[in-house]
């Protein structure tokens, strides 16, 4: 019987860069992978298809899917050991579904690539962060959709500094856009003034990226929080503010009061981070949030460096090539 264990990490998805796409590209994305939460997920060989741990039901249907799509006439069985907090912001749909497809594709040992898989799936559609935290992890910089390639190009892709934490907060107030609605949403989204996204670009250029390089972390963080405030004015008519909530605004205030060095929403959130400089400050910056807002109603709140391999799988053995360990793609050939 041939087993597999696939590691996937989350995400904090940091904004998009030109939603209209004036020149021919549209969105563009920054992200960086994170070592929490994350995804572990074991699969085998079965005579029939089980899932035990899957807390929304998104597993069986997928894996059914994939089976059926290569022609595959055995079972498997997938038991989620961790889980990433779903439609909160921390990309666990597209972890999920590269996470089983490439189990399958390890299992099975098919000839496919993961940007093969993201299409089979339906991922990486808009952003590439998702899919390139997968294959690689780190920072990340995305083009956007354009003519030769449907899943975005990654421009830019470097590691994020092992030093600095995030702290993340994520208020209980329910999902947040997705599926469906989400796409209605971008849909209704008006076009950004031309000079805001070109004000993106120029802090994305000569600020965020040269900081990065750097390791300047005021630099960074000063650069992070204005692109987030832009951003938010576009998606404003949508989540009725610069961020999804108004506890937002609360929460990235005290963190900046307390020394965070900038901040910002994970995508639709309602997941918000504050950036510092090392575990000690993060861990006492977490504590300082806890307790300002346990009568806020339920929060949940982490730390998190980042990720900067990406994916991990390990643990194949009987089909497989026995107890190897790899990481990313299941091949070759996946987005860079």
């Amino acid at each position: 019987m041939a087993s597999v264990v696939v590691t996937a990490p989350a995400r904090l998805h940091l904004g998009f860069i030109d939603p209209d796409g004036s020149l021919g590209r549209r969105f563009g994305s920054l992200g960086v992978a994170i070592d929490t939460p994350q995804l572990v997920l074991e699969a085998r060989t079965a005579p029939t298809v089980s899932v035990e741990g899957d807390l929304d039901g998104r597993v069986e249907p997928l894996l059914r899917r994939l089976l059926r799509h290569f022609a595959l006439d055995q079972g498997v069985s997938i038991h989620c050991r961790e889980t990433i907090p779903a439609h909160v912001g921390l990309g666990s749909g597209t972890q999920l579904s590269l996470a089983v497809a490439t189990a399958v594709a390890r299992l099975f040992k098919l000839d496919v690539t993961l940007a093969e898989l993201a299409r089979l799936t339906g991922r990486g559609r808009r952003s590439g962060i998702g899919v390139t935290a997968f294959a690689r992890g780190g920072f990340i910089l995305d083009s956007g959709g354009g003519k030769v390639s449907d899943i975005p190009t990654v421009i830019f892709r470097h590691p994020f500094p092992e030093e600095w934490r995030f702290v993340v907060v994520v208020p209980d107030l329910g999902e947040a856009l997705h599926g469906a609605a989400e796409e209605k949403a971008f849909g209704q989204l008006a076009s950004p003034p031309q000079e805001e996204v070109a004000a993106v670009c120029h802090v994305v250029l000569m600020q965020l990226l040269p900081s990065l390089i750097e390791k300047d972390l005021g630099s960074f963080g000063q650069a992070l929080t204005a692109i987030q405030r832009i951003i938010g004015r576009w998606f404003a008519p949508i989540q009725r503010g610069t961020y999804a909530t108004a506890m937002a605004e609360d929460i990235l205030a005290l963190m900046v009061a307390e020394g965070a060095a900038g901040g910002g929403q994970s995508s639709w959130g309602p997941a918000v981070y504050g950036l510092v400089g090392g575990a000690e400050i993060a861990w006492r910056l977490e504590a300082r949030l806890r307790e300002a807002l346990e009568r806020r109603g339920k929060v949940m709140t982490f730390t998190a460096g980042a990720n900067n391999h990406g994916a991990t799988v390990e643990g194949v053995s009987g089909q497989g090539s026995g107890g190897s360990r790899s990481e990313g793609a299941p091949r070759k050939g996946s987005p860079p």
